[in-house]
Order: C-alpha cells, then sequence, then structure tokens
C-alpha cells in the first residue's frame, strides 16, 4: 500500500485551483488532507512542518507562489509583478535551513523574468506549467537516486536511517528511502532500523508508517540506541537525506545526523546521504555557512500537548546539524554516486 496521494499535489486550474497537502503533523493517527487556498496558508504548512522534507518544501513553495499570485491575475503586469516579488519574498521567511525553498522560490522567479510579453493571466498559467515542472522532475530525481544507490545497499542485511526522506518528503519515492524501498524490493528480508528522530519523531511517526504500508520488516529504535545497534552488527549501513549540502560535501540534515556519522565512523560502517542537485548550494563552501534553524522551546517541554518538563526549563532545540564530508562515504545524487566526497567531485558531478 502506497500513499493514497502525493504528500503534495495540485488540484485545478491555474485561476481557481489549489495546493493539496498531507498534513504531516497528524500521522501516524489521522491522515487527512489540507487545502491550501492562500499562500498565508502555504507559509503555515511549511512553518509548522505539515508539509516537510526539503524536496517536498521545494514544490510546496513553488506551487504556494502560483497560490499567492491568484489574487492578481486579472491586474496589470506591473501590478502582478510586484506581487509576484511579495509572495516570493514571504514564503522565503517560513524556514531558513531547507536549500531547496530558495531554489524552487528563485527558479519560479526567473520564470516570471523570462517571459516579460505575457498578460497578467497568461503569466499564472507559465508559472503553473513551472511548477508542476518541479514536482515531476522531483519525481524522475527520486527514481533515479533509487537506482543510483541500490548497489551500495546490495549486500546489506540491515540499514539504519533517520527522520523521514520518503514520498512524504519529496514529490516521488524519496531519497534516501527511495534507495531503501529499491533495495527491499530486491531482498525482501532487508531489516531497517528508524531512529525515532526527536524532538517531533519524525522517524517513529513517518518512516515507519512509510516502511510498514510497503510491508518493509522496520525496527523503531530511539535515537540514543543507534550506537548500541551498530556495535551489535545490526546495521551494515547508515543512509539519510540532507535539506542543504555545502561546496564541500559538508550535509546540514535533521538533528541527530551529526552523531550518527560520528558513530558510522566508529563502527567502519558506511555513511551515505541521499540528495538531489537542488540541495547543494555551492555558494555555500563549507557547514560553517549552513544556516541552522532553532525552533520553539516547546517542542521539546510540551511535544504532542504533554508537558514533560519543569516549568521555566531552558532549552536549546536546533532542527538541523551537519555531518561533515570526513565523515560521508558518498553522496548519492540522481545524477550518480560521488565517491569520495570531495569539492571537485562533486562539482564535477553537478556540472555534468
Amino acid at each position: 500500500m502506497t500513499n493514497p496521494r502525493p504528500s503534495v499535489s495540485w488540484i485545478g486550474d491555474a485561476r481557481s485551483g489549489h495546493l493539496q497537502l498531507i498534513d504531516q503533523t497528524l500521522l501516524p493517527v489521522e491522515y487527512r488532507e489540507l487545502a491550501c487556498t492562500t499562500v498565508e496558508v502555504v507559509w503555515d504548512a511549511i512553518k509548522m512542518l505539515r508539509v516537510r522534507g526539503a524536496p517536498a518544501i521545494g514544490v510546496a513553495a513553488a506551487y504556494g507562489v502560483v497560490v499567492g499570485c491568484q489574487t492578481d491575475a486579472t491586474s496589470t503586469r506591473d501590478q502582478l509583478n510586484s506581487r509576484l516579488q511579495h509572495v516570493v519574498t514571504y514564503l522565503a521567511g517560513s524556514r531558513p535551513t531547507a536549500v531547496n525553498l530558495f531554489w524552487a522560490l528563485d527558479r519560479m522567479h526567473r520564470t516570471a523574468n523570462s517571459v516579460p510579453n505575457l498578460t497578467s493571466a497568461e503569466l499564472l498559467e507559465r508559472l503553473l506549467v513551472e511548477a508542476k515542472a518541479i514536482e515531476r522532475e522531483d519525481r524522475e530525481m527520486c527514481l533515479a537516486m533509487a537506482r543510483h544507490g541500490l548497489p551500495l545497499l546490495s549486500r546489506c542485511q540491515g540499514v539504519l536511517t533517520h527522520c523521514n526522506t520518503g514520498g512524504l518528503a519529496t514529490a516521488g519515492d524519496g531519497t534516501a528511502l527511495a534507495v531503501i524501498f529499491a533495495a527491499a524490493a530486491q531482498n525482501p528480508s532487508l531489516q531497517v532500523y528508524a531512529d525515532e528522530t526527536r524532538p517531533l519523531l519524525q522517524g517513529a511517526r513517518l518512516t515507519a508508517w512509510e516502511l510498514m504500508q510497503r510491508g518493509i520488516p522496520a525496527t523503531l529504535i530511539c535515537d540514543s540506541m543507534a550506537g548500541w545497534v551498530m556495535k551489535e552488527g545490526r546495521v551494515q549501513a547508515v543512509i539519510v537525506g540532507a535539506d542543504r549540502i555545502a561546496a564541500n560535501g559538508d550535509s546540514a540534515n535533521k538533528i541527530g545526523t551529526y552523531s550518527l556519522s560520528i558513530l558510522a565512523k566508529a563502527h567502519n560502517i558506511p555513511f551515505y546521504v541521499a540528495a538531489p542537485s537542488s540541495t547543494f548550494d555551492l555558494t555555500i563552501q563549507s557547514g560553517e555557512e549552513i544556516p541552522i534553524e532553532e525552533r520553539a522551546s516547546t517542542e521539546i517541554t510540551n511535544a504532542f500537548g504533554r508537558q514533560t518538563a519543569p516549568d521555566g526549563c531552558r532549552t536549546y532545540n536546533p532542527a538541523f546539524d551537519v555531518a561533515p564530508a570526513t565523515h560521508i562515504t558518498a553522496l548519492i545524487t540522481e545524477k550518480g554516486v560521488i565517491q569520495p566526497v570531495t569539492k571537485e567531485n562533486i562539482h564535477a558531478m553537478l556540472k555534468s
């Protein structure tokens, strides 16, 4: 069984259609779809993690530009251009780390600038075409990453993953999870260990749900158990996704990934990062320059509506950390596998 609908999709035409999302904050207890009919609803969905995963955020943002410009579809082109700039700037403020968000917004903005002679109504149609192209390309990239990454897991009996990188995080089958899905199809006995991924438990709520839907043997573990699972020889590889990859290969991903990279290195276990080319930010030379989002303290002290810490307890809640390139065995992209992970190899692959 797969998701009833893609995590991100468009319903209707350019003038009156809307962005449709699976509300990931309710899974796995409740499946509900969210109709995003205003740019404010799109912004909130990205900010509140109703849609999450770097590729899915990029697709949602592209469709959010269309939604946000519908109000000016009958205005002058200058008015629509002004509205477009406002919408792009507004959506860019929703989350700071996932570079796919800014990549998609920039692509939509460049699309508008490339067709100055279109009317406002015609431009809105063109923007929808571009957003749909971003969604389609993401699906194709997921398939390609699965194909390129499969040989790396072909001899594994167990694999460990962190956070959620499947169909819920993309427009297709996922990044790291797409590779796992392909490996499980080849080896049905493959055991997948999923970190719960604190503080919002995307591994428990989302990754375990996706794996179980597909009938893939899945074992949920607490984040602090990963080292012992490696020590016991239960996994032969670790594979994760990324929200931004610097020019040297340093990779930002959900908090806890840095620790996993150290543990994998200590146990001589290959550590793989799967991400499309849109996740690379070659303007940033290393992970030191990647902005790290810090989220509300209540995600730790009052997660899911129940208080678990004393009143007034101080917290530190970064949403991401950075696995250094020196700890990454290979980067899996839609263009191929980058190994060893060096600035030169990254540049050569992305320019191919």
